[in-house]
């Protein structure tokens, strides 16, 4: 790795771990602290942009497993820049195809943005919240065949994971 590609690496990195410090403010009843979190998700989006129009998507091969993980967390909280979840979409899936990326990562993805441009998900990633103690997922496309669609991805039975989320 260059040494270039180590502070892009490094940074991706902090990126994430500010990200994970700072997503208690996502749902906050304090409004300051919503608008830091998205202050926040905005930035790092607009620099992962930068970052996928120098290097395209940020592989493990080109950045290692860590950065490679917060490339995708960054653009799974892009919720707001429609272009930027887009464009690492796009990146992402190129990638796995050529075998350098997690099908799992891009299925979230996939369901993230596609929730975002308000049409159904794919994979039934995407919770919209919980009432009464159940995790409500949002619209899924073709409900029959996504627990066949997660085990392609490597995700586990949607049963299982909405599990995760229940509220006793």
């Amino acid at each position: 790795m260059t040494p270039e590609v180590a502070a892009v690496a490094a940074e991706l990195a902090d990126m994430a771990a500010a990200d994970h410090r700072a997503t208690v403010q996502a749902n906050s009843d304090d409004y300051a602290e919503q608008l830091a979190w998205r202050r926040l998700t905005a930035r790092h989006a607009d620099r992962l942009h930068e970052l996928m129009d120098a290097y395209g998507w940020p592989t493990a091969d080109l950045v290692g497993e860590d950065a490679a993980r917060a490339a995708w967390l960054i653009a799974q909280h892009a919720d707001r820049q429609l272009d930027v979840q887009r464009q690492a979409l796009r990146l992402m899936e190129q990638a796995v195809a050529a075998g350098s990326a997690s099908p799992r990562e891009l299925a979230f993805l996939r369901d993230r943005t596609l929730v975002n441009e308000g049409r159904k998900q794919i994979y039934g990633t995407q919770i919209a919240g919980i009432q009464d103690g159940s995790p409500i997922p949002w619209p899924c496309e073709d409900p029959e065949r996504m627990d066949d669609r997660r085990a392609e991805a490597g995700i586990p039975p949607f049963g299982e994971y909405v599990a995760q989320f229940s509220v006793s």
